[in-house]
């Protein structure tokens, strides 16, 4: 099997059981006037993470492997928005508020659209959440399961709110997670440096980090 060299230790996998997921490369936390930015978060930030996230998803894409989007995001009606997530954070403007990309994270906005540079293929798997867990509330669990999918390659934002939630959740559903620690980022650096270090604390307790160097190059080779 390939195997990359990775924190704790060497992270096996299976070609054809494996996928990309990228979490949250959405216009409402990547770009100015989205919701982030209504947060006072610096969102240049994330912007490191962008180039990143192109290139993995160009290299899976190549070699056939399945790549997932996932974007949070709630229902125009707010029936699946709780009251304490909307008032939390003491925003400018809330969830469901009109922005300068429409309503906040409401889902069929242009804030909750791809940024261009991350946008899925038609074929690809968007997963609309409306909590920071991808399996929340979707059919993902679903999904990686009817393709038999064992193993996967993490990316997105932000490293210490839904992506590490979501490594979490995965690692207590039987995934082997691989997080790309320059894949993804955070509004507080030295909150990403925590996460990083917790998530292959003990053995690897949650999963593995890498570089993305380490996997272009192993994709190129296969």
């Amino acid at each position: 099997m390939p195997t990359i060299q990775a924190t704790p230790f060497a992270y096996e996998f299976d070609i054809d059981h494996i996928a990309l997921l990228c979490i949250d490369m959405q216009r409402d936390f990547c770009l100015k006037g989205g919701f982030a930015e209504s947060l006072g978060n610096d969102i240049s930030l994330l912007e490191p993470c962008i180039s990143v996230i192109a290139k993995l998803q160009a290299a899976f894409r190549k070699v056939g492997i399945p790549v997932i989007h996932t974007k949070e995001c709630h229902k125009p009606d707010l029936s699946d928005l709780p009251v304490a997530k909307r008032n939390r954070g003491n925003p400018k403007i809330k969830i469901g508020d009109m922005g300068p990309m429409g309503r906040i994270l409401i889902d069929g906005e242009e804030g909750s659209d791809f940024v261009p540079e991350n946008a899925p293929l038609e074929g690809e798997l968007v997963i609309s959440k409306p909590g920071k867990d991808s399996f929340y509330g979707t059919d993902l669990l679903d999904y990686l399961h009817r393709r038999n999918i064992s193993n996967l390659v993490i990316t997105g934002v932000t490293t210490d709110v839904c992506v590490q939630t979501t490594m979490r959740c995965a690692n207590d559903r039987g995934f082997d997670c691989l997080l790309i620690e320059d894949g993804t980022e955070s509004f507080f650096p030295e909150f990403k440096e925590m996460t990083l270090k917790a998530l292959v604390a003990q053995g690897g307790i949650v999963g593995w980090t890498c570089k993305s160097n380490v996997v272009l190059e192993l994709l190129e080779s296969l």
